[in-house]
């Protein structure tokens, strides 16, 4: 986390930021300025649309540093598996390539349909996904502060301004040098967070005719592992939760079709218990009679076949991967922006450059190892020479006599590498933007406009490495098949020196897994000024252009063709490498103010855009302002939007992965899809999973509409409530299995079978499948008064999620609703979330006491939970809400000296209990990322000193 790192980026300013209402100064003359949701400047006031503004000083009494944490405490934003810490393990499907990076997703419309702008512009998106810019590429030092437009914006700032905007302002005209040092530590260890900054600027736009920004800082985020807190526990079956991995430190014997073993010849079916018929598979020594216990080594414990609905499994032991999981991925992070502005006359040049670097060590369970004819063949199991071979035959042999006939075979096992380290990947980030720019007064034709201009370069290239954890395949196999490493240790025991050598010969660290790259150049001018006179007042009209060239590419593996040695379960994606690909979208739009009345103000925008490959779109919006009296205001919005595909979501090549859980039955032979052993036809299957692009996609569209009130009976007293809609068509999505087994009849195509009838792939690639339907409703009050010879404020902000649901296509029936109830991935449906807070000031001292809220929801349910075949004696479907309290107080008494202090998490709580285990990638445990920080309570403190 050094300084120096600082430097490599480039990425600049231009124009004017939209809103800078609160930095106006004060002047004989009303300024007018832009407010984000609109290319018009005008008088700021509360306007036709929900805009929430986050000052920096709101930001340092929280104890936000980043902009990711900033948007945890967004009621608006939605809970998906969009942060670190909800991609800290194994992850399929549209997350994989995320390392790294954290994005923005407002009212639950996903990333790709959430605009972030830095002073009005775009950014470009994260090098790796090419879909979403990654929050930590934001200069957050420099940030003046945040607006959040709770509305759709398409006709305004581009096609993909769906779910709303995120709008970074950075200081301007500041004059000065101080430098801040900020520090969260927590109290359980683990997790620390700490922030460097300096942020210097000299010269007055208005007496020296310029003024120059410099802003630096440099931050850390510890790590904090899975074993490091009480609550991540995945063997609490009680509660209806275990974990459904056999690959444990001490292995599971299991039979297969690769060879002939000590469990069977060439079969995957196992022996049977003498008198009996059940077949077991996956057996372990320490849980058959008379065993030392699968707790016996440490984060082990017993398989509960009940609850996963697998009866081979009675004697498997199984390991708790979520104590291996990294909570908060380690992130060292570094920005950097300087800006020069130019005042000439009446108009201002810009120049600026924004830059970042980012590296997230991704760190997650160890690789396990096993039977299987894509990973290892017979050359890897262990063989009748190896020290613990007679040990664990005649174990096996005691409770299943039927083996004795293979003896001096070999065992075949699944392993978990405890030797072979945690798995790493490291994936470092670096973007920037160059921006020039002009703003100030245009006359035409003896009308007054406002005009500004910006030409800007960014770019955003990613690349991820493996570090600890990953071994060659070939190299691990043989290592294994010598039987030198000894994969039935038990507790206390060590692998031998030959064998960890072995192990250590056979690493890949170092080796590039795989990097992409953005570029996004762009060009945009706009004029915007009073055009009529109503007698209502003035009518304000904008016109503008918006330029720009996209370019994505994607390397899956950078070592030559001819030297790629396979590496166990390292994803190198080589089937979604694109050299370069781009799209030049072209736009023209404007908007128009219309005073109807003193009391009624119509805007009305429009938007053209014309992308290469999928033609023109024309988009509209509509909005109202009416204020009928002082106290009351209503105001609601309508508008259209699209979005094109992401190059990702057209180019990506098919993926093959074999589905590993035991949850999935074909829903030719078993209604629903749902395995019950009992049941013909209900077997458990893992076929294999195709997913990647789709070059036939077309744009996804959506409309959506706004209608809200803001009411101030008294002054110091008000109160807002809006209520939102957003419709989606043809939405560009990957079916989930659920949808597929719900709909089967509208799928059939995507069940790929063999000559008999048998189910050998799903395709789950991206398609343009049916529509969804979220609504929602927001509201806050906010009050104010003096006590104690000080001030005091009050309020809450609140988000109710009153629908959310989807169909998998245009003619199918809408599903059950998803608000209050579990998903795998995506957006989480929570139904309520609120943040209420009291601040006071009082002299030189001011205090923030805040509560964040966030509702429970309906739990997942384990396949024999489900079934109804066991009821677990603690179980509870519901998840707790999560509530927490925080507490900060700030001293500004000494000279140039400013100090904030804080409490997070005043009242140390854990996150609820929540069955979040995946079992087809082993990801999750129990406790939900996508709602609840895992840190527990932290102290946190800021020092910020002013030199000049």
């Amino acid at each position: 986390m050094k300084l120096k790192k600082i430097a490599q980026l480039i990425a600049l300013i231009g124009v004017v930021s939209p809103v800078l209402a609160q930095n106006a100064q004060p002047q004989q003359v009303i300024q007018r300025v832009e407010i984000t949701g609109s290319s018009i400047k005008r008088i700021a006031k509360e306007g036709a649309l929900p805009v929430e503004i986050i000052s920096r000083k709101q930001l340092e009494e929280q104890g936000i540093v980043n902009a990711e944490q900033l948007i945890a405490t967004l009621n608006v934003n939605g809970n998906g598996s969009d942060n670190l810490a909800s991609n800290a393990d194994v992850t399929s499907g549209a997350q994989r390539g995320n390392n790294g990076a954290s994005s923005a997703n407002l009212r639950g419309q996903g990333a790709d349909s959430t605009l972030v702008l830095l002073n009005g512009r775009r950014v470009a998106t994260h090098g790796m996904k090419g879909s979403a810019v990654d929050l930590n590429s934001i200069p957050f030092a420099a940030v003046d502060r945040v607006e959040v437009l709770k509305d759709g914006a398409s006709a305004i700032y581009g096609t993909d301004a769906i779910g709303g905007v995120i709008n970074f302002i950075l200081k301007k005209n500041y004059k000065g040098l101080e430098a801040s040092a900020f520090t969260d530590v927590t109290e359980a260890g683990g997790g620390n967070i700490g922030r460097l900054q300096v942020t210097g600027g000299f010269g007055d736009l208005a007496e020296d005719k310029y003024n120059v920004l410099i802003a630096a800082s440099t931050s850390e985020n510890k790590a904090l592992r899975g074993d490091q807190r009480d609550f991540v526990n995945t063997f609490q079956p009680n509660r209806g939760l275990s974990v459904d991995t056999r690959g444990a430190p001490y292995a599971n014997v299991f039979a297969t079709t690769l060879g002939d073993t000590i469990l069977s010849r060439r079969s995957n079916t196992g022996p049977v218990l003498p008198g009996t018929t059940q077949a077991y598979t996956g057996i372990s020594v320490l849980d058959l009679p008379g065993g030392a216990g699968c707790g016996s080594v440490d984060g082990m414990g017993a398989y509960d076949e009940k609850l996963w609905d697998v009866a081979t499994a009675g004697f498997a032991c199984a390991w708790d991967t979520g104590r291996a999981a990294v909570l908060q991925q380690p992130v060292e992070n570094s920005n950097f922006v300087a800006r020069a502005t130019f005042a000439v006359g009446e108009h201002q040049l810009f120049a600026e450059a924004v830059g970042s670097t980012t590296e997230v060590a991704k760190r997650f369970s160890p690789n396990q190892v096993s039977p299987g004819a894509s990973t290892f063949d017979a050359r890897s199991f262990y063989p009748a020479t190896g020290s613990a071979y007679n040990e664990v035959f005649n174990a096996i042999a005691k409770v299943f006599p039927s083996i004795e006939a293979n003896r001096g075979l070999p065992i075949a096992y699944r392993w978990r590498c405890m030797e072979c380290g945690n798995r790493e990947i490291v994936t470092e980030s670096k973007a920037g933007r160059l921006q020039f720019g002009a703003d100030g007064p245009l006359s035409i034709g003896g009308y007054g406009f406002d005009y500004k201009i910006g030409l800007s370069h960014a770019f955003s290239e990613s690349e991820s490495t493996l570090g600890t954890g990953y071994q060659y395949t070939a190299a691990l196999r043989d290592a294994l098949g010598s039987g030198l490493i000894n994969p039935f240790l038990k507790a206390g025991a060590k692998q031998s020196q030959a064998a960890l050598d072995l192990i250590k010969s056979a690493s890949a660290e170092g080796v590039v897994l795989y990097g992409g790259k953005t570029i996004l150049t762009a060009f945009d001018a706009s004029l915007s000024g009073e055009v009529y006179k109503l007698p209502a007042g003035p009518v304000m009209m904008a016109l503008g252009t918006d330029l720009r060239k996209e370019e994505y590419e994607f390397n899956g593996d950078r070592r030559a063709a001819a030297a790629r040695p396979a590496i166990l379960n390292a994803a190198f994606d080589d089937t979604n490498a694109l050299p370069n690909v781009s799209r030049d979208i072209r736009a023209i739009y404007g908007e128009v103010i219309v005073p109807v009345t003193t009391a009624l103000e119509i805007n009305l925008a429009v938007r053209q855009d014309h992308y290469s490959g999928f033609g023109n779109t024309v988009n509209p919006k509509v909005s109202f302002r009416y204020q009928p009296t002082e106290a009351v205001l209503f105001r609601g919005s309508y508008n259209e939007g699209f979005r094109a595909p992401s190059f990702n979501q057209l180019f990506n090549g098919v993926t093959e992965s074999q589905y590993a859980g035991k949850d999935l039955a074909d829903p030719a032979k078993c209604a629903g899809g749902k395995v019950d052993s009992t049941k013909p036809g209900c077997e458990s299957i893992t076929p294999v999973i195709f997913t990647g692009g789709k070059d036939t996609l077309g744009p996804e569209t959506a409309k959506q509409g706004t209608v809200g009130v803001v009411f101030e009976p008294v002054r110091n007293v008000s109160a807002n409530l809006d209520l939102w809609e957003i419709r989606r068509f043809d939405t560009i999505k990957s079916v989930s299995l659920t949808d597929m087994l719900a709909n089967y009849n509208l799928f059939t195509e995507q069940f790929l079978r063999d000559g008999s009838g048998n189910v050998l792939a799903i395709d789950q690639r991206w398609v343009n499948a049916g529509e969804s339907i979220t609504r929602g409703l927001e509201v806050g009050a906010r009050t104010s008064g003096k006590a104690w010879d000080g001030a005091w404020t009050a309020g809450i902000d609140g988000s109710r999620l009153l629908e959310k649901k989807s169909r998998p296509l245009a003619n199918a029936p809408f599903g059950k609703s998803e608000v209050g109830l579990f998903t795998f991935t995506g957006d989480l449906g929570l139904k309520w979330k609120h943040t209420a807070y009291v601040s006071y000031k009082k002299g030189d001292w001011s205090g923030l006491f805040q509560n964040v809220y966030r509702d429970g929801y309906i739990d997942q349910v384990l396949p024999g939970v489900a079934s109804g075949k066991v009821v677990p004696t603690n179980y509870n479907a519901k998840v707790d809400p999560y509530s927490i309290f925080h507490a900060s107080v700030s001293y500004s008494g000494i000279k140039n000296l400013t100090l904030t202090a804080g409490v997070k998490n005043l009242l140390d709580e854990d996150p609820p209990f929540a069955i979040t285990y995946d079992s087809n990638t082993g990801a999750g445990s129990s406790w939900e990322p996508r709602v609840a920080d895992p840190r527990g309570r932290s102290f946190t403190f800021m020092a910020t000193y002013k030199f000049l």
